[in-house]
Parts: C-alpha cells; structure tokens; sequence
C-alpha cells in the first residue's frame, strides 16, 4: 500500500509556494482559496519572509492549500477509489488528508483552515506559549521529565521525536534540565498547539464545521487522535476539532500504517519531516518528498507502481 501524507505546521519555508504556481488553473485556485481562507496565500507563498509565514493564520492554510494543489497534480484524490492508498496529515495537514480522501470539498477545506488558524492564533495571543522538540533519549524518561514541568507532549512523533509544548518559562525550566540523552530544538511556531492552551479554539472551529457539508472517506484516512482509519466524515470531522487541544499521536499514525502493509511513502510539499520520521520507524518502505514540481515525474511513477 501507498500512503500519502500532508505535513504540519513548522514545514512551511520562504517562496515554498511559488513553482506550483506554475502549473496551469493552480494560481486561480489558490486566488479563490485566499478569500475563502482570509490570507493572500499568493503573496505570503511567494515574497512572504519567514517572520510572516511563521504567523499561524498564514502558515496553516498555505499548508493545506500546498498539498492539496500537488495531490491534484498527482492525481491522487478521493475520486478515484481505485487507489490502494491511504492518506494523513500531521495536524493541520489532516484538513489537507480530508480534503484529498474526498471527506470534503477543497474550498471548505481552507475555509475552516482558515477558521482553525485564527482561533487558535487568537489563543495563543493570550499568554506567551511555544513547543520544543525532544530529540533521542529513553521514551518514558522524556514523557516523564516533561510532566514534571507542566508541559504536554503535544506530539508523539515515533522515531525518537516528542514535542513538548506549554508556557514559555515551562520550556525554559525544562531546557535547563533536559531529559538524559535528549538533544532539544525549540520550534518556530507561534504557540502550544495541541494542548488546552488551544482549548478556546475548539468552540469556533466546531461553529465553521457546522455548516460544512463532510462525505464518508473515498480513500483510507488516518485520524492523529489514535492513528485509527476512520470510516465515516461524522467521526472524521468530529475528531479534526477536538484535535485543535489534543496531542497528536503520528506514532500511532505510522503503526497502523506498517499494520494496513504500506511499502511506499510520498510527502507532499513542502516536504522533508514526514518522509524522515517514516525512513526511521518504518524500516524497509520506500520514501519520497515532493518539494517541487518536477518531483511528480517520480512520484507518479510510484503511485502507479504501488497503489494502481
């Protein structure tokens, strides 16, 4: 099996967007998607500096559009339920994997994107919050530690990467006593998602969902709450919102993957961290990132190899 996979904020670099403009009708649809996203996704995607991108309500919904546009240009959608593939995305890419499984229409996509992100940038405007990856170290010892200094892991990676997130002093108390063995990397995200801090968002982004119309997956999608295939758009839906203060599990995410046989893996742009954590937890399978367009020459040479 193939599996498709939308990356999460913190993946999103200066001018990420501009080549797949390049391709026919893509300027168009990103120019709709802006309005309905609330972000000149054109602009930011191309000349936006990395102070600008980094801003939640920006970096979310280039995300989405991204993968989407090159899951298009792939070929790969939920219309085509010949596919043997399954599709997820780390955190906000999981609107992206909606989108692509056919659970939602693209537009809807980026408009509740765009909900998602404002809400929860209006959260983490309420107190100075961020999240710091935890390289390498025992598991339980790292889980441990970031307990003790009130943070959440807010994302279980697998491959010997947990994200702690939680107040600025929490992580600066936990920097200065880093778990034994464990390297830290502070992100450049604008606050602790996937924890209650993001509570308040939950509230906005289920009012968005309400008026969004979902179908049952076309394809196999991946939910980060427990890595489960969800089967209908009602639990698909359900689970995006709460997931904006819940912990992602892409641990649990890559051993259903293992379990449904994967052998082939393609990250959409702007891709790298997905493809990484698969080649570490996933000996054996067969990787890809698509940064750029000229990259779907043999990402469509692998599609047909493996989910035809």
């Amino acid at each position: 099996m193939l599996v498709i996979a939308a990356p999460g904020q913190g993946a999103q670099t200066p001018g990420f967007l501009a080549p797949w403009l390049e391709l026919p009708g893509v300027s168009e649809r990103i120019a709709q998607w802006s309005e309905v996203a609330g972000a000149d996704l054109i602009r930011f995607g191309t000349t936006g500096t990395a102070d600008e991108i980094r801003d939640t309500a920006v970096a979310q919904p280039l995300l989405v559009a991204a993968a989407i546009v090159a899951a298009d240009a792939l070929g790969v959608t939920g219309q085509d339920t010949r596919l043997a593939c399954a599709v997820a995305g780390h955190s906000v890419g999981e609107l992206a994997a909606g989108a692509i499984a056919g659970v939602l229409d693209p537009a809807d996509a980026l408009g509740l994107v765009g909900t998602r992100a404002r809400a929860m940038a209006q959260a983490a405007a309420a107190r100075p919050t961020s999240m710091t990856a935890v390289l390498g170290g025992d598991e339980a010892a790292v889980l441990a530690s970031i307990e003790a200094h009130g943070l959440t892991p807010a994302n279980i990676n697998g491959a010997g990467q947990i994200v702690a997130a939680g107040t600025v002093e929490q992580l600066a108390a936990f920097a200065g006593e880093p778990p034994p063995g464990a390297r830290l990397r502070p992100l450049q995200v604008a606050g602790a998602f996937h924890t209650v801090h993001m509570a308040p968002a939950v509230d906005a982004l289920r009012a968005a969902a309400s008026s969004v119309t979902v179908h049952d997956p076309r394809l196999t999608v991946l939910s980060n709450r427990d890595g489960a295939v969800v089967a209908t758009g009602a639990d698909w839906i359900e689970r995006i919102i709460t997931q904006v203060s819940a912990p992602v599990r892409w641990d649990e995410c890559m051993r259903t993957m293992a379990a449904l046989g994967a052998t082939a893996f393609i990250e959409l742009p702007p891709a790298g961290t997905l493809v990484g954590l698969a080649r570490r937890a996933l000996p054996g399978i067969t990787t890809l990132a698509v940064k750029q367009p000229e990259d779907l020459a043999a990402a469509a040479k692998l599609v047909a190899e493996r989910a035809g």
